[in-house]
């Protein structure tokens, strides 16, 4: 079976790779010929495990030999193939060469787990009993460490028909995230104060966006509620737009990196289009912490902050004329005053 047009073992190859793995293996059993060929097609090195019928940790076993001298390797069943790079790196990060590290989505623990090299030896001494993770049950718990991680790809294994068109619904949703994704890695990276602002931020976009396109316009409700949550990631670092920007980026998030970056600037679009940029915007200047203000309200507490600087108070009311012609464009593409699409509606 494909995904999106290339083999699962194409995807698993791209993803360690783009993590910042150098060498993969794989090893085939079943089928080996044609496995082999698109190993190789892929770059990747190829071990024949001849005792595949016994389970996985025969494989596990048959790849031994082709670990000599590593730190630790990463393990990764081919059909969990859309783990994010981003989770391999997150790992490499916090590897220090003496614990095996688990990857950990709201608790539950997934692949790919890195094995340190000290573990190597004591899997070709086990007697295969459970597996690896029986393996890992008979060890001492400092010699296991779970990390963290808002990727739900680490969970979401291929068996059935219903399997894949999981994976192919998230395929298409991979650079914007999934709903739980977004919550998880807000939890993971923002402060609760930013986290909060980030909430109401998005429950104010969502129902602005929501009315736009009860009156005809196509915007992505899931792209404008989880730009909205994450677009002060990086509150606090200096030019911190820019620096969101680049981390959003950096997770794959690239969809909602380019909103981010914008959401400072409220201003009517150069084409005269409302998109998900400006409704995050606009929404970001109707919400001060978790609470609800006017935009008028918003810039004139800014105006009163640097009241004492003639050019911040320029760059201000620059802003503020911006964001009032795009609120003045959004209400009437609405047919309604947006602080009243606000302040009703369903939860994001």
């Amino acid at each position: 079976m494909t995904l999106g047009g290339d083999s699962l073992l194409a995807y698993c190859a791209r993803l360690l790779r783009q993590g910042g793995v150098e060498e993969a293996t794989v090893v085939t059993g079943l089928r080996h010929e044609g496995v082999a060929e698109e190993a190789r097609r892929l770059g990747l090195t190829v071990v024949c495990n001849p005792h595949y019928e016994e389970g996985m940790f025969s494989s596990l076993l048959a790849a031994l030999p082709s670990l000599a001298g590593v730190d630790g390797c990463f393990l990764l069943p081919v059909d969990i193939p859309l783990v994010r790079p981003a989770t391999v790196a997150r790992l490499a990060a916090a590897f220090d060469g003496s614990q095996t590290l688990i990857p950990s989505f709201q608790g539950r623990p997934g692949h790919p787990p890195l094995l340190a090299a000290g573990l190597l030896p004591k899997i070709a001494a086990y007697n295969g009993r459970g597996g690896l993770q029986g393996l890992l049950a008979t060890l001492p718990p400092q010699a296991v460490h779970r990390v963290a991680v808002w990727d739900r790809g680490i969970l979401l294994d291929v068996d059935t028909p219903e399997d894949m068109r999981v994976l192919q619904s998230r395929l298409i949703r991979m650079d914007s995230g999934e709903r739980e994704e977004v919550m998880e890695l807000a939890r993971l990276h923002m402060p609760a104060r930013g986290m909060a602002h980030g909430l109401g931020v998005a429950r104010a976009a969502q129902r602005i966006a929501r009315r736009l396109n009860q009156r005809g316009a196509s915007l992505d409700i899931d792209l404008v509620c989880h730009a909205a949550l994450l677009h002060d990631i990086a509150k606090g670092m200096p030019d911190h737009e820019r620096a969101g920007q680049e981390l959003l980026a950096s997770l794959g998030l690239s969809r909602l990196a380019d909103i981010a970056g914008a959401h400072r600037q409220a201003e009517p679009p150069a084409s005269g289009i409302i998109g998900e940029k400006e409704v995050v915007a606009l929404a970001d200047k109707l919400v001060r912490g978790r609470y609800r203000v006017s935009v008028r309200q918003r810039f004139e507490e800014k105006l009163d902050m640097y009241r004492d600087d003639r050019e911040a108070c320029l760059s201000v009311r620059r802003r503020m004329e911006g964001a009032l012609q795009l609120l003045a464009m959004v209400e009437a593409a609405c047919g309604e005053d947006v602080e009243s699409i606000v302040d009703g509606g369903d939860e994001p």
